[in-house]
């Protein structure tokens, strides 16, 4: 299963697509400023049955006309496989969209993000027909908020590198400004924020001080933390009944984060949801109900591709 950390590292840029032209701005990149973003699927798959996906896919709407397409790739290791997979990714969506296309790296262990800077070279030394050169941001490139100031004026991108600096030594220093931030704006931006930095900090140590720093409500969306009380809560009843009362839990969630977001849930996708058990697809659908744009879009992953059958 993908991890919360994974996900974080480039959810964010979905909650505020502005981040990756605020990020490479402080990095003496500039982008084009867009006046609008779509967030287009992010399944590269084939008329085969192979599946391929980029983490996010932005496309990028500017003023004059001149779009261009950001995708996102969450890396947390070395992977042999990834920079050909990244070549495909750009050439295919440069095919299918006919628009500028960008690749962006993001890690949270400087080795893995200087590896992934490249130059990756497809072809003959002689004649390489692709170098590829990601953007990557990482813990050597990716500013730390160092003040509470700075966490209030750009919340998003605090988020961004706090979680980026994970393993930082300083990181509790850098979570109790973010955390002091936090607490000055509005109570929705700080609860939503609050609870995707502790799912970004994944199994990190660093997770551990964020939960001392920050009280974390029970809402809809559930945390690692919020999962942890309410099974506590059921402690009394048999084993089968705390496994049924957290998937039960479970389906809530689902559907809550669905309506949230005003994802409208057909009869038989709701039945769906409503007779399943299993808590590990449950937390699947879970990480899939963020993003997606339709209720149907949460099962897609299991359908196979069916071969043509030919005249």
């Amino acid at each position: 299963m993908v991890s919360s950390s994974h996900e974080a590292m480039h959810r964010i840029f979905q909650k505020d697509p502005g981040v990756f032209g605020r990020t490479f701005r402080r990095l003496g990149i500039e982008f084009p400023e867009p006046v609008g973003t779509a967030l287009l699927p992010t399944d590269l798959t084939e008329l085969e049955p192979l599946e391929r996906r980029v983490d996010t896919l932005l496309r990028m709407e500017a003023a004059d006309g001149a779009d261009y397409l950001v995708a996102f790739e969450s890396q947390s290791a070395r992977k042999a496989d990834k920079p050909a997979n990244w070549c495909y990714y750009a050439a295919h969506l440069h095919a299918k969209y006919r628009l500028p296309v960008q690749l962006v790296v993001t890690c949270q262990d400087e080795a893995t993000a200087r590896w992934a800077s490249g130059p990756f070279k497809v072809g003959l030394d002689v004649w390489p027909l692709i170098t590829m050169r990601p953007l990557v941001l990482g813990p050597h490139n990716v500013p730390v908020v160092t003040s509470e100031a700075d966490a209030v004026r750009d919340v998003p991108f605090a988020v961004f590198s706090a979680l980026t600096h994970a393993k930082d030594p300083c990181i509790a220093d850098i979570l109790e400004r973010l955390a002091a931030g936090l607490k000055a704006v509005d109570e929705e931006t700080a609860t939503f924020f609050t609870e995707f930095t502790e799912l970004g900090l994944g199994k990190f140590p660093a997770a551990d001080i964020w939960r001392q720093l920050m009280s974390i409500p029970l809402s809809y969306f559930r945390s690692e933390t919020s999962m942890k009380l309410r099974a506590e809560g059921r402690e009394e009843g048999r084993e089968e009944g705390r496994e049924e009362g957290q998937a039960k839990a479970r389906r809530e969630d689902v559907l809550r984060i669905l309506d949230r977001r005003g994802i409208e849930v057909p009869d038989p996708a709701r039945e769906r949801i409503a007779a399943t058990t299993d808590l590990a697809e449950l937390d699947v659908w879970f990480d899939r109900a963020l993003v997606v744009g339709n209720a149907e879009d949460m099962f897609v992953a299991e359908r196979r591709p069916e071969r043509s059958e030919g005249p």
